[in-house]
């Protein structure tokens, strides 16, 4: 049966179980401490901040989101009506004024979504134009709470995986896929573990 993450208490009881199946992660743990929830909204929101926020800054992607909020062009009937110039004056680029328009006109079913496995939820969101894999797999996780998903392509998972199991180089995407699943079915609960153990070495260790 599908795991929800909800609340820190599953959280919490998914880095029991890897603790418990794996001594390196329960050294992670031990230095990280608790892992954070990292819950967030679903739908066409959170979907189009994500793709403001692609290849740039923190700081920019902010600043953008701030104007599209001001500027109210955050829903889909808004988006799908406003003009290039209104997008662009916003600082979205040409390309993610297409992006942002191809994902108002997807009309996804985020309610349905809700209750789709992770595999359906990947190929759904991967069909829009902007949204890659990564993307999927991190809304899989963190806006739809799904407790075994994880997101290999992530450079910090990968960085954060030769570091804890002392690889002799950082693993390629499909690799860490493969060696993620024998973290099932807390497969999310791992990314968290790896995403705060990697925090903690960069700080110790001086990891770019």
């Amino acid at each position: 049966m599908r795991r929800i993450i909800t609340c820190d208490a599953d959280v919490a009881e998914g880095a029991a179980h890897l603790a418990a199946s794996d001594p390196r992660f329960a050294e992670a743990l031990r230095l990280t401490g608790p892992l954070p929830l990292r819950r967030r909204k679903d739908g066409f929101e959170e979907l189009l901040a994500a793709i403001v926020s692609q290849q740039i800054s923190v700081a920019a992607a902010n600043g953008i989101w701030r104007r599209m909020k001001a500027a109210k062009l955050t829903g889909p009937r808004k988006v799908l009506w406003a003009t290039e110039d209104e997008l662009r004056v916003c600082g979205l680029s040409r390309q993610k004024v297409r992006y942002a328009k191809a994902l108002a006109e997807a009309r996804i079913d985020y309610r349905a979504l809700r209750e789709a496995p992770t595999e359906e939820v990947v190929a759904t969101l991967t069909q829009v134009p902007g949204i890659g894999v990564w993307t999927a797999e991190i809304y899989a996780m963190f806006s739809l709470g799904h407790a075994d998903v994880f997101a290999p392509g992530d450079l910090a998972l990968q960085e954060a995986a030769r570091l804890l199991f002392e690889l002799p180089e950082r693993p390629k995407e499909r690799a860490l896929r493969h060696m993620a699943e024998k973290w099932s079915p807390w497969r999310a609960v791992a990314a968290r573990a790896l995403w705060a153990y990697y925090h903690v070495a960069k700080q110790r260790e001086g990891v770019r």
